[in-house]
C-alpha cells in the first residue's frame, strides 16, 4: 500500500513540475518575443532613418560610402 501511495505522490509531483516548467517556458517565450520586437526592430528602424537623413543631407558622401562598401563586398565575394 505504501508503494502505491508513494508512486501516486511522485506522479503528482512530476505532473506539477511539468506544468510549472511549461508555464515558465511560455512566460520566457513571451518575454523574448516582446524583447525581440522592441530591441531589434525599433533600433533597426532608427538606424535606417538616420542613414536616410544623412544621405539626404550629404548625398555625395553617402554615395562614396555605398560605392566603397560595394567594392569591398564584391571583392570578398569574388575570392
Amino acid at each position: 500500500m505504501a508503494t502505491n501511495t508513494t508512486t501516486r505522490t511522485t506522479d503528482q509531483v512530476r505532473d506539477a513540475a511539468r506544468e510549472k516548467f511549461a508555464d515558465v517556458a511560455d512566460s520566457a517565450a513571451s518575454t523574448i518575443r516582446e524583447a525581440g520586437s522592441h530591441y531589434v526592430a525599433e533600433p533597426a528602424q532608427d538606424i535606417f532613418s538616420l542613414l536616410r537623413d544623412y544621405a539626404k543631407d550629404k548625398p555625395d558622401v553617402a554615395a562614396m560610402w555605398a560605392f566603397g562598401i560595394g567594392i569591398m563586398v564584391g571583392w570578398k565575394l569574388h575570392r
